[in-house]
């Protein structure tokens, strides 16, 4: 008799649900107060994670299959510089032609030490925490949900659709809390960073599907969140036009990331490995 580990739709299914039933725990004493809450957001980001274990142990007693392994450490590598490369232009096109200015002040973390000093402080100190946070969407996202989609779909459609659940998990917060530009309509913000989503989802997929390995997405989704939260938009003083272009819900992430997503599926065509 077949289990539902030999059924992706019903492991799907199980997994999503637990996701939105753990995560709605969560979503309730920030949507009260109108804002996100440190510990509540860490709580939130780790739903998916806890119940991707859980729908595996449900439907397979074990583990496996969900990319354990960090392999290979190239991808690591590209998964930590890329936010780098598709953030960066966004942020110098901000800053030369006055949509907000750079404050250097905010990479200097010790007198004497030069921004650049400060800023590789920050991007060293700052990823362990990022990636503990990330680490608890990926193991979901990228560990269960893709491996399962591949098991159905194309790998556009699965990166797609991952991206599309990815989103929809984010609108609770969106829309009643405060996790949205500030100064921008709210409907510009959900359309740009629902579109952002969908363009790093295939990133994503592609970067778990060449590696066979959850851990090159985790680097990733901390790296972006260090470098894009942590690091520029701190370095950022905004006016009213500046979300316009910067942030997770401006127009220039948008556009950087999807070109970024062209070139890698279009240079290094898909060879899936199975995850282990």
């Amino acid at each position: 008799m077949q289990g539902a580990a030999d059924h992706p739709r019903k492991t799907i299914a199980i997994f999503l649900m637990l996701t939105f039933a753990l995560s709605a725990v969560t979503w309730v004493p920030q949507i009260r107060e109108g804002k996100l809450d440190p510990i509540w957001v860490t709580a939130t980001m780790w739903s998916p994670g806890i119940a991707a274990i859980l729908t595996k142990l449900i439907t397979q007693r074990d583990l496996r299959g969900m990319g354990w392994m960090p392999k290979p450490g190239k991808l690591l590598g590209l998964a930590y510089v890329l936010p780098i490369l598709y953030a960066l232009p966004v942020y110098l096109l901000a800053w030369t032609v006055g949509l907000g200015t750079f404050d250097e002040g905010k990479w200097i973390v010790a007198p004497g030490l030069s921004p650049p000093v400060g800023l590789l402080i920050i991007a060293s100190a700052g990823l362990f925490t990022s990636l503990l946070s990330a680490l608890g969407e990926e193991i979901g996202w990228r560990g269960l949900l893709v491996p399962e989609l591949t098991r159905l779909t194309s790998f556009r459609n699965t990166a797609l659709i991952s991206g599309g659940i990815w989103a929809a998990w984010h609108m609770p917060l969106l829309f009643a809390a405060d996790y949205h530009g500030q100064g921008t309509p709210i409907l510009y913000s959900m359309a740009c960073f629902v579109a952002m989503v969908l363009a790093i989802s295939i990133i994503m997929a592609w970067i778990t599907l060449k590696s066979g390995s959850l851990w090159p997405a985790a680097m990733l989704h901390a790296a972006h969140n260090l470098f894009v939260q942590g690091v520029f938009d701190s370095a950022t003083v905004a006016d009213d036009r500046t979300n316009y272009l910067t942030g997770e819900f401006g127009i220039g992430l948008v556009i950087t990331i999807a070109i970024a997503a062209f070139l890698l599926i279009r240079m290094y065509p898909i060879v899936p490995k199975e995850p282990t």
